[in-house]
C-alpha cells in the first residue's frame, strides 16, 4: 500500500510474570493507511491496548516487525522511539491527565512549546470546539470538555497519527458523541490517521474499518462503505 503509515507483520507480545507467560498478541498483521480512521473492538485482554502501545512506540513486540513510514520501529533505540513519539504521534487516553493548575490553553501550550511546527493552542482548542473555554481550569470544565482539551493537546503538534484508548469510556452518550465529533473532525480536516480503542460496538459505524480482536488476534475486519457521523450513533 503506497499510502501506508503503519505496516505490522507477525506481531507477538509475551509478558512474563514470574514463571507465568501471558500472550497479549499472537502474530498480528496490520496495515493502516494515511488519513484512515480505524476502530479496534474486543473484550478486555484481547490485545487492543498492547497493539496500540506498540504502534505508538510505548512498547516493543517480543517478535515480529512494525514500521512507520518505512522506519523499522522494532530496531529503534529508546532515544529514537522517544523522538518518534514526540514528533509523530498524539495520544488520547480514557483519563485526561490534565495539569489542574493550568488553564486549557496552558495545558495545550505544554506540547506546542516543544513541537517543531505546532498549531497555536487557541487554534487546536478551536478545532475541538472549545473557543470559549480555553482560559478555564480543568476543575471548571465538564468531563467531555476535559477530554476535548486532551485531544487538542494531542493534535497541537500536528501528529500524523492519533491513537485513542477508550476516549469515551468515562463519558455519557451525549458527551461521548461530542468527543467523537472532535476526533472525526481531526481525521477529516487534518488528514490524521486515527486508531480508536473501544468496547462500544456502536462507534464502529463511524470508522473506515472496524477490527475485532480476541485472544491476541485480529479475528474479523469490517469495512464501512459510508462512515456514520458521530451524532448518528446511539448506544
Amino acid at each position: 500500500m503506497d499510502d501506508a503509515v503503519f505496516v505490522a507483520r507477525g506481531l507477538t507480545k509475551v509478558y512474563r510474570m514470574g514463571e507465568v507467560e501471558v500472550h497479549a498478541l499472537r502474530g498480528v498483521d496490520l496495515t493502516l493507511a494515511r488519513a484512515e480512521l480505524v476502530v479496534l473492538l474486543g473484550p478486555s485482554g484481547s490485545g487492543k491496548s498492547t497493539l496500540l502501545n506498540i504502534l505508538g512506540g510505548l512498547d516493543v513486540p517480543t517478535a515480529g516487525t512494525v514500521s512507520y513510514r518505512d522506519r523499522d520501529l522494532t530496531r529503534a533505540t529508546e532515544a529514537e522511539l522517544t523522538r518518534y513519539r514526540r514528533e509523530h504521534v498524539g495520544f488520547v487516553f480514557q483519563f485526561y491527565n490534565l495539569i489542574p493548575s493550568l488553564t486549557a490553553r496552558e495545558n495545550v501550550a505544554l506540547v506546542t512549546e516543544i513541537a517543531r511546527d505546532p498549531l497555536a493552542p487557541a487554534e487546536a482548542l478551536a478545532l475541538v470546539g472549545l473557543d470559549a473555554r480555553m482560559d478555564h481550569f480543568p476543575a471548571q470544565l465538564s468531563g467531555g470538555e476535559q477530554q476535548r482539551v486532551a485531544i487538542a493537546r494531542a493534535i497541537a503538534k500536528r501528529p500524523e497519527v492519533l491513537l485513542c484508548d477508550e476516549p469515551t469510556g468515562a463519558l455519557d452518550i451525549s458527551t461521548g458523541v461530542v468527543v467523537l465529533e472532535a476526533i472525526d473532525r481531526v481525521n477529516r480536516e487534518l488528514g490524521t490517521t486515527v486508531a480508536v480503542i473501544t468496547h462500544n460496538m456502536a462507534i464502529a459505524a463511524m470508522a473506515d474499518r472496524a477490527l475485532r480482536m480476541a485472544d491476541g488476534r485480529i479475528v474479523a475486519v469490517e469495512r464501512n462503505r459510508v462512515r456514520a457521523r458521530a451524532d448518528e450513533l446511539a448506544w
